[in-house]
């Protein structure tokens, strides 16, 4: 079996169940809860600008997850995200202890090691990076 081939199909797999994600998360912040809305929880959390935070977190997770999905501009887009994710578990989740059903940091952690490691080792060729022959990874 040609390695390389399981590699670039694992990167889409990986890329586009945590690009779903996190489009699914950020489309919450923008339609669910609305950025108003997001940014008084954010603010209620004790989250620094809540107001800035909430427009770059929505953003983030909406267009880096769109990002991850197409993989396109991969490198950065999983760095935005990963950043996404510390501030929110050092900002929320990790004083909650591990699990996610008590608002714990499990989800974000996952999904930002998953960013990292996407953002490090690339989109993979099926990617539009691939494709154009852009930078799929930092760890070129």
């Amino acid at each position: 079996m040609n390695s390389t081939l399981v590699r670039d199909a694992v990167a889409l797999v990986a890329r586009i169940g945590l690009g779903v994600v996190f489009i699914a998360h950020g489309w919450q912040k923008l339609n669910t809860f609305g950025l108003d809305g997001t940014a008084a929880s954010f603010e209620a959390m004790n989250i620094p600008v809540p107001t800035a935070s909430a427009y770059f977190a929505t953003f983030v997770e909406l267009i880096g997850g769109g990002a991850l999905v197409l993989g396109i501009f991969t490198p950065i887009a999983g760095l935005l995200l990963f950043a996404d994710m510390v501030g929110a578990a050092f900002l929320v989740h990790f004083e909650n202890g591990v699990f996610a059903t008590e608002n714990g940091y499990e989800l974000v952690v996952a999904l930002g090691v998953g960013a990292l490691m996407l953002a490090a080792f690339g989109a993979g060729r099926i990617s539009i990076d691939g494709i154009t022959k852009g930078k799929t990874a930092i760890l070129q």
